[in-house]
């Protein structure tokens, strides 16, 4: 049994029917949601059987083509599997242009839809003027790009190492076009050339006195800042060890998998439309995370805790998803709130502000810092880049290429991780040296 009741934010399906669109819609209009398939009225688990694979497609097809404006980046189908039986659900976020209706059909009774309790039913006329009325404007792709000679090598080159196609429609296909055809702020954020700046502050101490370090990782594809950031978070976890005969005590300085969901999200979810970045600042004690623009409208402290979600820019959403820096729809805060406590996050009126505390205190007294990354922070290319290493220290970054199916660009950038992690190192020249990996796996 699946554990769950029927209700606003569940919906049970034996099968797949022909009113999926109908659910989804009342979803998108109302906060959000689950469609479950392969469960019974009572929650039973029947299970799905079948090509499973051609049916998360062809769900995911019916969502995009029968359903206006875009639900692009508002929806994730997933396969989830319990005692042996495999189901599917379909995550639904609060749409931000409300109302959503049938394709073709226009904004009628007959083609929105909203959820009350359990049960779907027709909008009425006022209701859907209502919605429209308020339906958001300032939607990054509604605005024009201030620059119109945008390029996106950097973009193309993440897309083709995750196994897409790049062809003509690729841009369009992202929404990178507003109603006149000229590039929008979506595709801004994304080229290689926009004038976004997103500063790495870190001070000595506990306040903004003493700073030490300030990088800019802006000024190129907001995919490209994301990975820096990373990247430059992953280099600052520290590791801490005290010896306490006979046991060896280690801790990292903060849970990278959590501050790293942190991240992306205060990347995804920014009010750009402000021309305001998030702010990231390392203290002595602890990562300061600083996003513009609070919770979305209509949702809750407490429903934005438990994960329930309204993205701000579900075209990002959607591509970062594509790009696999983020997984499943709405299970973010989930997964950090596994490690910390609600307490980290601060909500004001135009921002939300989260507080990392660092693992240090323990370890003040007779503690060994060790700058060293753990093998399992790294992604899976960097893993396998580390294992072929070992394995023939000789091995050249053309080699590691081929056999990992990547451009040699990919390799060498990161090589550049390892290297400034100090995990791997370069011994003797380049042509008669070898590579040297500093740490057990």
């Amino acid at each position: 049994m699946l554990g769950l009741l029927e209700d606003k934010r569940n919906e049970f399906k034996i099968k797949l029917t022909d009113t999926l669109e109908k659910e989804v819609i009342a979803f998108l209009n109302t906060e959000g949601g689950n469609i479950f398939i392969g469960i019974d009225d009572k929650g039973n688990i029947n299970g799905v059987t079948g090509n499973i694979d051609l049916l998360q497609r062809t769900i995911k097809d019916r969502i995009k083509d029968n359903i206006m404006p875009s639900t692009l980046g508002l929806f994730d189908v997933v396969v989830n599997e319990l005692k042996g039986k495999k189901y599917i659900q379909i995550v639904v976020a609060k749409g931000a242009e409300r109302p959503y209706y049938l394709r073709g059909m226009g904004m009628t009774p007959d083609s929105c839809f909203i959820r009350v309790g359990s049960a779907v039913e027709s909008m009425n006329g006022e209701t859907i003027l209502n919605l429209f009325s308020k339906r958001a404007r300032n939607s990054l792709k509604n605005i024009k790009s201030p620059k119109q000679d945008l390029e996106f090598k950097t973009l193309k080159i993440y897309y083709q190492e995750n196994g897409f196609e790049i062809n003509d429609n690729f841009l369009k296909k992202l929404d990178f076009y507003d109603d006149n055809d000229d590039f929008n702020y979506i595709a801004y954020l994304l080229s290689d050339n926009n004038n976004i700046s997103v500063q790495f502050a870190k001070y000595a101490g506990d306040d903004v006195y003493n700073l030490i370090e300030n990088e800019d990782f802006g000024f190129c594809s907001l995919i490209k800042i994301t990975d820096n950031v990373l990247n430059k978070i992953m280099i600052e976890n520290k590791t801490y060890t005290k010896i306490e005969t006979p046991v060896r005590k280690e801790i990292k300085m903060y849970d990278y998998n959590a501050v790293k969901e942190l991240i992306t999200n205060a990347l995804i979810h920014n009010d750009w439309c402000n021309g305001y970045s998030p702010k990231f600042e390392m203290f002595d004690n602890k990562l300061v995370i600083s996003s513009n623009g609070g919770i979305q409208e209509g949702v809750s402290q407490e429903e934005f805790l438990e994960g329930f979600s309204n993205p701000r820019n579900p075209e990002l959403m959607r591509i970062f998803r594509d790009l696999n820096f983020v997984e499943q729809l709405g299970t973010g805060i989930q997964r950090v709130l596994k490690t910390y406590d609600k307490s980290i996050f601060e909500f004001f009126p135009n921002h939300i502000r989260v507080t990392i505390p660092f693992n240090n205190n323990e370890f003040k007294d007779n503690n060994e810092a060790s700058e060293n990354v753990s093998f399992k922070s790294f992604n899976n290319l960097q893993k396998s880049i580390i294992k072929l290493i070992m394995d023939k220290p000789s091995i050249t970054q053309e080699e590691l290429a081929r056999l990992l199916d990547v451009n040699k660009r990919t390799i060498i950038r990161n090589f550049k991780i390892l290297i400034e992690c100090d995990y791997i190192e370069r011994v003797g020249a380049n042509k008669n040296g070898y590579w040297k990996v500093n740490h057990k796996l």
